[in-house]
């Protein structure tokens, strides 16, 4: 009997987030800090990033965080 394959994380680490937009680990907290990549969620002490969010930000165009939350915020993101 086969197993089914996990499904891919909601939520995903740092380095995870930042190997998915093309950064590095340190360049993807400076680029958190900076409000250049949509906000992380704190979960039991752990920042995590949606990545599907982050799916769907660089389908945008990777817009600035104030940008990108309006856009959501408007039903666009």
């Amino acid at each position: 009997m086969r197993a089914d394959p996990l499904p891919a994380p909601l939520l995903i680490p740092a380095e995870q987030a930042a190997t998915l937009c093309g950064r590095s680990r340190a360049a993807g907290w400076r680029d958190h800090a900076a409000a250049r990549i949509p906000a992380p969620v704190k979960i039991g002490g752990r920042t995590l990033w949606r990545a599907e969010e982050l799916r769907h930000w660089i389908d945008a165009g990777c817009p600035e965080r104030k940008a990108w939350d309006a856009s959501r915020k408007h039903g666009r993101g």
